[in-house]
């Protein structure tokens, strides 16, 4: 049987982790999504089972628990697949019918690919999938790792908003594909859960010394003719067209996004259209997404601005989450050493501190409305409350470039524009209360880059300890593989 553990799964890896983004995709085809923006995870690696790079994002791979809920809601009542189990992972069984849901999304992944995979391979590399996936929640229970309910709310919410919906609208959607609210938080918590072991167990543990980073180095030079591409701000009203509008439906919303453009068209601000007509979640600040590198945005949007001067407005363009207009609001051109810095100030309530993550949540919250609806001055709240070493400073981080912070972290700050202040956000070491205060475009010094080539050794080195990790949860574990038939 192929190893889940040797390097020469490698492809498969990728694989069930394309797989699980695929079908994440089908499942919630809502306006974030089609836009491009994507749902937590979609920028980092891992599989299911795994957890992602710590590259990746927290919630990481919380579309892989769309993808499982999905995969346990398929097939289910029909008498037409026997059940049975195929393998026992310390007494915990897996069942026939869970890892053929399972391959589903792998199929489909390498179809759309125009690749081609033996049946057998398949089915040993997503069974390995399930097996670390078990080792792994077999072990938190052990360590006493568990999300609360809190964490798991925060997370909810997350994905609705990344989709441009309410809770009850995702929930809505989830539910026309057999999804029910109680799999897709199940295999959330799951997910949720896969993550905080992997970074109590392994990647707290990773440092890298400047041994290691030279050796680095030397194997991984750094492209000093690398070119960071132009970084783009845009404007952005979207009127959402749902999948299954009635013709009537969807002459209203064409005749919404026309008056749009027509006020547009008369000289009207756009910040004002945007508030008054957008459905994003970017509408409340004037339909702003943003300073970011052109490879964060959508294919349709970087085509349909192309060439346009800042000040230009475009469209309506059609997508398949519904009708947008852009607006090109800033320009920054990019270079050699070139990344996209953050200057941030945060208010920490770390796991010590005595709070349950409910309580320590609904402190950042009135904390946030304090600055949000009050108007008090985030960084005196800061040294009130703060229990980072940034405190004393009021929170502030400075300036920082990729790979600086906890990828939750930086997950949550990237989708921050300048003042915004995010909700508490659940990390390793507490939660979280953000605000952006600038970003920029920065050519590195030559010790900057060095540290940034640092975290991408401390990543290899993470992938190849938690490899060993799971490795040894392995073979201190009793595995008991079934005949594929059931008999």
């Amino acid at each position: 049987m192929t190893s889940f553990f040797k390097k020469s799964s490698t492809h498969s890896k990728r694989l069930i982790a394309m797989a699980c983004l695929s079908s994440a995709v089908v499942l919630l085809p809502l306006a974030a999504h089609a836009q491009g923006l994507r749902l937590p995870g979609t920028s980092g690696g891992g599989l299911s089972g795994s957890t992602g790079s710590s590259s990746g994002s927290y919630p990481n791979n919380l579309q892989d628990a769309v993808t499982n809920a999905t995969a346990s809601s398929l097939g289910q009542g029909s008498s037409r697949q026997a059940d049975f189990i195929v393998a026992l992972v310390n007494s915990e069984p897996i069942t026939n019918v869970e890892l053929q849901n399972r391959m589903v999304p792998a199929r489909e992944y390498f179809a759309q690919q125009g690749q081609s995979i033996s049946e057998q391979r398949l089915r040993q590399e997503v069974l390995d999938v399930l097996i670390a996936e078990r080792l792994q929640l077999i072990e938190a229970k052990e360590m006493n790792q568990t999300i609360d309910d809190f964490t798991l709310d925060q997370a909810e919410a997350n994905v609705a908003e990344r989709n441009n919906v309410s809770i009850g609208t995702m929930y809505q959607e989830l539910a026309a594909s057999g999804v029910s609210r109680e799999q897709f938080r199940r295999q959330m918590r799951n997910q949720l859960t896969l993550m905080r072991i992997r970074e109590r167990a392994v990647e707290a543990q990773v440092r890298v010394s400047d041994q290691e980073l030279d050796r680095y180095l030397r194997e991984h030079p750094i492209d000093q003719g690398q070119v960071v591409p132009e970084a783009l701000n845009l404007g952005h009203v979207l009127v959402i067209v749902p999948e299954n509008a009635s013709a009537e439906e969807q002459a209203q919303l064409k005749a919404r996004i026309d008056a749009a453009a027509q006020e547009l068209a008369a000289g009207a601000d756009f910040a004002e259209v945007a508030r008054k007509y957008s459905q994003a979640n970017e509408a409340s600040r004037g339909g702003e997404l943003g300073l970011r590198p052109e490879s964060q945005y959508p294919e349709l949007f970087l085509s349909s601005v192309q060439g346009k001067a800042v000040g230009e407005v475009v469209g309506p363009v059609r997508s398949g989450a519904g009708y947008h207009i852009l607006k090109v609001l800033e320009r920054q051109e990019g270079g050699a050493g070139m990344v996209v810095q953050n200057h941030a100030r945060h208010i920490l309530i770390s796991g010590a501190s005595g709070r349950s993550a409910q309580e320590a949540g609904n402190m950042l919250l009135e904390i946030r409305d304090r600055v949000v609806r009050g108007g008090e001055d985030f960084a005196e709240l800061a040294r009130q409350y703060s229990q980072d070493g940034s405190a004393k400073d009021g929170g502030d981080l400075g300036w920082a470039g990729p790979g600086m912070f906890v990828p939750e972290f930086q997950e949550a700050l990237d989708e921050l524009q300048p003042g915004d202040v995010s909700q508490p956000v659940v990390s390793r070491f507490g939660l979280h209360l953000i605000q952006l205060l600038d970003r920029r475009q920065h050519k590195m010094t030559q010790r900057e880059q060095r540290e940034l080539v640092r975290n991408e050794a401390r990543e290899a080195k993470v992938e190849a300890e938690y490899t060993k990790w799971l490795e040894g949860l392995r073979a201190r574990a009793f595995i008991e593989m079934r005949d594929p038939n059931g008999q």
